[in-house]
């Protein structure tokens, strides 16, 4: 016989999942305040500054910044798809190393490439140097801070979402329905682009869409390149008037764009249905290389990788040697603490992420229905919302807070503790949940669909509590996909650059932080140990990708 849960412990678990039921809420409320306070400056917009804003900066931000989109959309949809169907249409020398390969420029972000191409290919740089020094000065026709310097940059650190995404979509085809359209007399370049891709169609918009959201939130690069763009407006409005208001406004105005880029993204993936079922037939069929052919195929793989990865981690490696060869007690120290800051924020920002991930993927899994699937897609929203947008939408409820706790202390007690949340921490690991809770969510509920219902039904029938059930059940089943959530979340905060810009404490320098710093005064040398460690870092996500798709 079982033993049958006492009428205590039933009445006990209903008061538990009673109040456990309500957290969800609690969550999405505190994920959506960031949204609402940005979508509400909106309604009350400030007109003498949005003028003066128009008549000086204005229409030069949304121009670069539609610019930028179309530069990398573009750029990120060719380069991406034209390598997914390399590596998987065709077989040539070393094509299953660059299938692994051709990811790693993810492990690298746009604001580090950013100043290693300026660097090298500027007007005082080694590569315009040595031209004029050898008297071919005129073949540089092109300056590298300009817009296209950064559309070239971020298209080599964004491909891999699409390259990634499109060679999946390829290798869920079947090749009947390639070999019936060739036996029907269709030429290979017509099958590609009526067969092929519009079956492939959803998993590239997907992925040119979160290039170009990365694209649109990105402050630091464009300013390396003297391109600026509502993101980077955002930050000289705050700076130069110091008006958090109009810093709103403007990030309610990002939020927009990304908006309208979520939008459009839907309406391509979902205006036509492509059906496919590959089965057990095979997928599509491999064209072996030879000659010049495979030496193309494989010289194409070898640039690609070595200018988004190669070349800017050798230029890090180079400066790095050097500033290890001087380097003092005192500059290992500050690096030693900018480590020590970035490790302690990325690791509080996972636990608390993943703690409110799992949380959340078992009360909604626990009472499914409509309303649980709402509550899921509005926890996971952030996301989807550029860095500064969150940053502004959470400084302003939380400064007033700080206000109102030193007006009733003062009132009370006869003291102001000064600013709690905005000068303490609170406000960047608030910030980072709500940025990266869809990375942690979607790797919990990945591993929580994998338990079987059994699983649970059995724990029941044994007379297992509701929280036995959570901690000695479920918890030991789910902790591969736990650890994977708090990984990848802390390599993102690791290499977050406008939340931990907007929202650090005076003072509280990361990695991040000392690298944009360094680079906007031409220190690059200074830059180099810093940003090697977020580029090792940022390695980590990219093995467990590839583990996990063998």
């Amino acid at each position: 016989m079982t033993d049958k849960p006492s009428t205590m412990q039933v009445v006990q678990d209903k008061r538990l999942f009673s109040l456990l039921s309500s957290l969800p809420f609690l969550v999405v409320l505190l994920t959506l305040l960031p949204v609402l306070t940005v979508a509400s400056s909106l309604l009350t917009p400030s007109w003498p500054i949005w003028r003066h804003l128009w008549q000086t900066i204005l229409p030069e931000l949304f121009f670069n910044t539609a610019t930028l989109l179309m530069g990398v959309g573009i750029g990120t949809f060719v380069l991406g798809t034209a390598l997914a169907w390399l590596v998987t249409a065709y077989e040539f020398p070393l094509k299953r190393t660059f299938e692994w390969l051709l990811v790693l420029p993810m492990a690298m972000p746009a604001y580090i490439m950013g100043f290693v191409y300026v660097a090298i290919f500027d007007f005082a740089g080694p590569v315009q140097t040595l031209l004029r020094t050898a008297g071919l000065g005129r073949l540089v026709f092109w300056q590298i801070r300009s817009g296209w310097g950064a559309i070239v940059v971020m298209t080599l650190v964004l491909y891999p979402y699409v390259y990634l995404l499109a060679k999946a979509g390829f290798a869920e085809q079947s090749g009947s329905a390639f070999e019936a359209a060739k036996v029907l007399g269709s030429s290979k370049t017509r099958l590609f682009f009526q067969v092929v891709m519009p079956l492939a169609r959803p998993s590239i918009v997907a992925g040119v869409s979160l290039a170009l959201m990365e694209a649109l939130a990105d402050f630091a690069t464009v300013r390396y390149f003297n391109f600026p763009t509502v993101a980077d407006g955002i930050l000289r409005v705050w700076h130069g008037l110091m008006d958090l208001g109009a810093a709103s406004e403007m990030a309610g105005l990002l939020a927009v764009f990304a908006l309208l880029l979520l939008l459009a993204e839907h309406r391509l993936r979902n205006r036509r249905a492509y059906h496919q079922v590959k089965g057990k037939n095979q997928g599509l069929p491999t064209l072996f290389l030879s000659g010049w052919r495979a030496m193309a195929a494989t010289g194409i793989c070898v640039v690609v990788v070595f200018a988004a990865f190669g070349l800017p981690l050798a230029q890090l490696l180079l400066w790095g040697a050097r500033e290890i060869g001087q380097i003092t007690g005192g500059a290992l120290a500050v690096y030693l603490r900018l480590a020590a800051n970035s490790l302690f924020l990325a690791a509080i920002a996972a636990l608390v992420a993943v703690s409110v991930a799992l949380l959340m993927a078992s009360l909604t899994r626990l009472r499914s229905g409509t309303l649980s699937r709402l509550l899921t897609k509005a926890v996971t929203t952030g996301y989807a919302l550029p860095g500064a947008v969150i940053a502004v939408g959470i400084l302003i409820p939380l400064s007033a807070l700080d206000r109102g706790i030193n007006v009733v202390t003062a009132a009370w007690w006869g003291f102001t503790p000064g600013l709690i949340l905005t000068g303490s921490i609170v406000g960047l690991i608030y910030a980072y949940t709500v940025r990266f809770m869809a990375v942690a969510y979607n790797s919990v509920d990945a591993s929580l669909e994998k338990i079987p219902p059994n699983t649970t039904l059995a724990a029941r029938i044994l007379g297992a509590s509701t929280t036995r059930l959570i901690t000695a059940v479920q918890l030991p089943l789910i902790m591969p996909g736990i650890v994977a959530g708090a990984i990848l979340v802390f390599v993102d905060v690791m290499k977050e650059l406008p939340i931990t810009m907007m929202l650090r404490p005076l003072g509280y320098d990361t990695l991040a932080i000392w690298v944009w710093q360094m680079a906007a005064e031409s220190l690059w040398a200074s830059t180099a140990l810093p940003a090697l460690v977020i580029v090792l870092a940022g390695l980590i996500p990219i093995k467990l990708l590839l583990s996990q798709s063998k």
